[in-house]
């Protein structure tokens, strides 16, 4: 087994990842014509707005540029979206903070059953006739981001990943205090005993990732998100699949240029035939 594969069996293990069904609650969204398309797999953010869950992708949210969803149909993909537990019209099943804990009792997690959901959410994608499933790419900002690298790293069938507003190492927001600005769906008993975040990007190489950060986003503070893009740039060893951008003077927020970044990576990723 390689190193690679193993790390990937202990994430699983940690995770307590279990098949899924994908939920009902989820917004397909296929552009004109026949098809096959290329598909985003579009992860929603968090940001402590329950209500807006999947309807982040067709309403959009003040951190982002404006919805996804237009750019994107306009572009020829087709799109999905999760309304992952406890968001939008899943607020039913309980708070983020029950959701997790009951898990914890069950020996599951949070964050595992959300990538239980989304990886059902790939292969349904993957399997569907207006979708060419080697073109099927994940995005998302904040909690979207997290599962958007976190589902790539465990699917090796994830054509690209972009990421935005996110990658930061846990150990040195632990040792700082800034860990505690991250919700409780995050938490992976364990984890920091096998890996960092940075090593988790890591397992997207060689496939095509793009990591956009704001200067000023407290969420992702130095030194943490340094560390990680230290570990990150070591597992690409100077690929150009590897797209960093950092926006100066911004928090935690899409700015115009990583928007056009997003748009031009999946151009050039997914996008070409």
């Amino acid at each position: 087994m390689t190193e690679a594969a193993a790390l990937r069996a202990t994430l699983r293990r940690l995770l307590a990842l279990e098949p899924e069904a994908l939920p009902p609650e989820h917004s397909f969204l296929v552009p004109e014509g026949e098809g096959p398309f290329p598909a985003v797999l579009y992860a929603h953010l968090h940001g402590g707005h329950y209500h807006l869950g999947r309807r982040e992708l067709t309403e959009g949210w003040r951190c982002l540029q404006g919805p996804y969803a237009p750019d994107l149909l306009a572009a020829g993909y087709a799109v999905l979206c999760i309304d992952m537990p406890g968001f939008g019209a899943r607020q039913g099943e309980g708070n983020e903070g029950a959701l997790a804990k009951a898990a914890l009792w069950q020996g599951r997690t949070l964050m595992g059953r959300m990538l239980g959901e989304l990886q059902a959410g790939f292969d349904w994608l993957a399997a569907h006739p207006k979708v060419d499933a080697g073109r099927i790419a994940t995005l998302g900002l904040s909690m979207g981001g997290t599962h958007a690298y976190w589902l790539a790293a465990l699917e090796p069938r994830v054509a690209a990943v972009a990421q935005l507003c996110v990658l930061a190492d846990i150990g040195p927001m632990i040792r700082d205090g800034s860990f505690d600005k991250h919700n409780h769906y995050m938490t992976v008993p364990g984890f920091l005993r096998h890996a960092e975040m940075g090593d988790v990007a890591g397992l997207v190489a060689p496939r095509p990732q793009l990591v956009c950060h704001g200067a000023a986003d407290a969420l992702t503070p130095e030194p943490a998100r340094g560390h990680a893009l230290t570990r990150l740039r070591a597992a690409y060893g100077g690929s150009e699949a590897l797209e960093l951008f950092t926006a100066p003077g911004a928090g935690h927020e899409e700015t115009p240029d990583m928007r056009r970044r997003v748009l031009d990576f999946l151009s050039r990723t997914i996008g070409q035939e």
